[in-house]
C-alpha cells in the first residue's frame, strides 16, 4: 500500500484526511510543522506528500514554500500536493513552479481528491526508461489515427499512453496543423471515458457575453432571448472528456469563470439555483505559447497550471521529416478512398520533394497539397512535377521557403493574415474562412498583431453580402 505523509498544523484537517485516505486504501502519517515533517521523511518511506502552505506561526506562505524547496531538494522524485485556500491560489502556483505536482483547495471534494492522489501516484511511478518503438505502443494502445515513427512523436505517444487511463488535465501545444485534435481524440479513445462521446469546443468562437450560457447552459427565461432550456458543454460532456480547443483565445474575464469550475468541479446553470457537478476530463490545446502569455499578463497563471498538469508538445513537421513519406502515403490513400478514385501512388522523386519542404502549415498543409495535386493531375502515379508546377502550390512553396524561414510562429502568423487580407481585398469573412479560423478568432489575432481592419460599417456590409 502507498504511504502518504500529511503536513498540516490543523488537527481537524489531519484527522479528516487520514480517515479519507485510510478508507481509500492508503497508509498515512501526520506532522504539524516543517521540522517534524523533514524528520518523518528521513525516518520512513513515503510515496506522496500532502502539504499545507500556511502554518500557525507564519501565514504568508513563506514557511510553506521553504519546506517545499527543502523536500524537492532532498527528495526530487517525491510528488507533493499542496493544500491552500481559494484566496491563496497564487501561492500554490508558486509551489507548482518549485516542483509541486499539483494543488487543491480547502474545503476539498473527497472523491476528486482521492482521484488526484491516484493520478499523481500513477504518473510518478516507475522511470521514463527507453522510448518504445511504434509496434510496442500499438500493441498496448489505439493510436491508429496517428501516423509516424519519429522519436519525438514516440515520446509524445509514450506519455499519452501513461496518462490516458488517468483523469489528469492535459494541455496539448503545437503549431497549427500538427494534429492536436488527433492527440485529443487518442487520449479520449484510450481512457475509461471512451464509451461516451467527447465534446469539442472552439474557445475562439465563443463571445464573452455567451460564455456562461454556452459552457454551463441556461434555463428558460434566464435572459431576454432564453426561450427554452439549453444544455451547456459541461453537462453534455458529463462522464466524458471536454476538449477546449484554442484555449489561448479565452479572455481574462472568462478565464476566471473557467478556473472556478476546474477548481471546484462544480458550476451553475444560468438562471438556476442548483449547483451541478462537473464530471469531465479536461483536455485543452493551443498553438500559442501560454507561458509567454502568462508572463505578459494575458493569461492567468493559476488557470495555466490548472490546465497543464500534463503537457504534450507536438513537434512541427519540419522537425520530423522522416515521417513525411509515411504521412504522404497514408493521406493519399485516404484521399483516394474519400473521392472514390483509383489507388494512386507517389513516385520516389515526389516523395523526396515533399520531404524537402518546410511545411509551415504542417500536416494540414501537406494534406491540402496532396489533395489538390491528386484532383488536378488525373494520374495514378504522382511525379515531382505534378506538385512543383501547381500554381497555387508553387506560391505556397515560395512563401514557405523564402519568407518564413527563421521567423517566429507569431511573425509567420502575422504574415499569413496580412497576405490573406490582401488576397481577399479586406473581406474578413473570406479571410477567416481561408485561414480556417472563426471570425472571433480572427479579430483577436488582428488585435494581437495590431493589424488594421475594417470598421463596423464595413463589417455590416460584409455580413449582408455573405447572406446574398
Amino acid at each position: 500500500m502507498k504511504r502518504i505523509l500529511i503536513i498540516d498544523d490543523d488537527s481537524s484537517v489531519q484527522v479528516s484526511l487520514a480517515l479519507l485516505l485510510k478508507q481509500s486504501g492508503f497508509v498515512t502519517s501526520t506532522c504539524d510543522d516543517p521540522i517534524s515533517a523533514l524528520k518523518a521523511l528521513a525516518n520512513q518511506s513515503v510515496d506522496l506528500v500532502l502539504q499545507d502552505m500556511n502554518f500557525s506561526l507564519q501565514t504568508t506562505g513563506e514557511e510553506g514554500l521553504a519546506l517545499l524547496r527543502e523536500i524537492k531538494a532532498q527528495y526530487p522524485g517525491l510528488p507533493v500536493l499542496l493544500m491552500t485556500a481559494w484566496g491563496s491560489i497564487s501561492l500554490a502556483v508558486q509551489g507548482v513552479k518549485l516542483g509541486a505536482a499539483d494543488f487543491f483547495t480547502k474545503p476539498w471534494n473527497n472523491a476528486q481528491l482521492v482521484q488526484l492522489i491516484r493520478t499523481t501516484l500513477e504518473l510518478s511511478s516507475g522511470s521514463a526508461g527507453t522510448t518504445p518503438d511504434r509496434a510496442a505502443l500499438d500493441a498496448r494502445y489505439d493510436f491508429s489515427e496517428i501516423i509516424g515513427e519519429h522519436p519525438e512523436l514516440l515520446k509524445v505517444l509514450t506519455t499519452l499512453g501513461r496518462v490516458a487511463q488517468t483523469n489528469a488535465s492535459v494541455l496539448i501545444l503545437g503549431e497549427s496543423g500538427t494534429g492536436k485534435e488527433l492527440i485529443a481524440d487518442a487520449l479520449h479513445r484510450n481512457s475509461p471515458r471512451r464509451n461516451q462521446t467527447m465534446v469539442k469546443v472552439n474557445m475562439g468562437a465563443i463571445t464573452s457575453s455567451l460564455f456562461e450560457s454556452e459552457m454551463f447552459g441556461h434555463v428558460r427565461g434566464a435572459f431576454t432571448d432564453a426561450k427554452a432550456d439549453r444544455k451547456g458543454h459541461f453537462a453534455t460532456a458529463k462522464a466524458s472528456s471536454l476538449f477546449l480547443d484554442e484555449i489561448g483565445e479565452l479572455n481574462r474575464a472568462d478565464q476566471v469563470k473557467l478556473l472556478r469550475v476546474l477548481q471546484s468541479q462544480t458550476y451553475q446553470v444560468v438562471g438556476a439555483s442548483k449547483t451541478e457537478q462537473a464530471d469531465v476530463r479536461v483536455i485543452s490545446a493551443t498553438n500559442q505559447e501560454l507561458a509567454e502569455r502568462v508572463a505578459t499578463g494575458e493569461f492567468r497563471e493559476d488557470l495555466f497550471y490548472r490546465l497543464n498538469l500534463i503537457t504534450l508538445r507536438l513537434p512541427p513537421l519540419r522537425e520530423r521529416r522522416s515521417d513525411i513519406p509515411l504521412l504522404a502515403h497514408s493521406l493519399l490513400a485516404s484521399l483516394c478512398a474519400s473521392y472514390q478514385m483509383p489507388a494512386t501512388s507517389l513516385a520516389p522523386s515526389a516523395v523526396e520533394w515533399l520531404r524537402g519542404r518546410n511545411w509551415p502549415g504542417n500536416i494540414r498543409q501537406l494534406r491540402q497539397s496532396l489533395e489538390r495535386t491528386l484532383l488536378l493531375s488525373g494520374k495514378t502515379v504522382l511525379e515531382q512535377e505534378d506538385f512543383r508546377f501547381s500554381e497555387t502550390d508553387e506560391s505556397t512553396s515560395k512563401v514557405a521557403g523564402e519568407h518564413y524561414d527563421g521567423l517566429t510562429l507569431d511573425q509567420v502568423e502575422k504574415r499569413m493574415i496580412e497576405k490573406a487580407i490582401e488576397q481577399h481585398q479586406g473581406h474578413l469573412s473570406r479571410v477567416a474562412k481561408s485561414l480556417g479560423l472563426s471570425r472571433f478568432a480572427l479579430y483577436r489575432r488582428l488585435e494581437k498583431h495590431q493589424i488594421a481592419h475594417a470598421d463596423a460599417a464595413f463589417e455590416d456590409a460584409e455580413n449582408r453580402l455573405d447572406e446574398v
